[in-house]
């Protein structure tokens, strides 16, 4: 494709880069922002940048957050007693929207994988056994809901997280099957995550 100019071209190149965009839509995204009012444009790059650069992560749960506790882990309308683990953030923000789950979360912030050279090490473990073994002032932690995507690798890891916490003696569940298998857990729909949540069931 010949571009008009090298500053399109370098844009182009960069937002292209984000998943899902292809050259012709970042074309048309560059030159939307090329259309619009300056300061609108310098504004969506200032919360672009502020976003990478000034997010921290929750000291307690590891997801995103704005201080040292995220406004789920400080909330104390929450039940401290239970935490659901997940995979990422995008896994907080689905089950959230479900409205079905007043608990707290752990960001384990990825799965056990073998072939991607990522093992329980790289992962946010020894934290998550830490709040379980150190529980906060009379608040012990009753139950482990594990919400993880029905896959190969999310039963590799949800089995490994069974083993490492069965010591404690704690209740362990797992979201029931209404996701499909092979799946990933942002794209189920509410309903079902939400019946997920509610139906979840013991994990042997």
């Amino acid at each position: 494709m010949n571009y008009p100019s090298r500053l399109i071209e370098d844009a182009v190149s960069e937002i292209s880069r984000l998943p899902g965009i292809g050259k012709k839509t970042a074309l048309r995204l560059a030159l939307h922002l090329l259309k619009r009012e300056e300061e609108q444009t310098i504004a969506l790059s200032e919360a672009l940048l502020n976003m990478r650069i000034k997010t921290t992560y929750c000291a307690k749960c590891h997801n995103i957050a704005d201080d040292a506790l995220c406004n789920i882990c400080s909330n104390p309308k929450r039940d401290h007693s239970i935490i659901c683990v997940v995979v990422d953030t995008r896994d907080v923000l689905a089950i959230e929207s479900t409205n079905q789950y007043k608990g707290l979360y752990h960001v384990l912030g990825g799965i056990i994988s073998p072939l991607e050279g990522i093992g329980p090490s790289d992962l946010h473990i020894d934290s998550l056994i830490s709040r379980i073994e150190h529980p906060e002032e009379n608040e012990p932690v009753k139950e482990v809901i594990l919400a993880l995507s029905p896959t190969m690798e999310g039963d590799t890891t949800a089995f490994y997280l069974q083993k490492k916490l069965k010591p404690a003696g704690i209740k362990m569940s797992t979201i029931a099957r209404g996701i499909p298998i092979g799946g990933d857990l942002e794209y189920a729909d509410e309903i079902t995550l939400g019946r997920s949540i509610v139906s979840r069931v013991a994990y042997d």
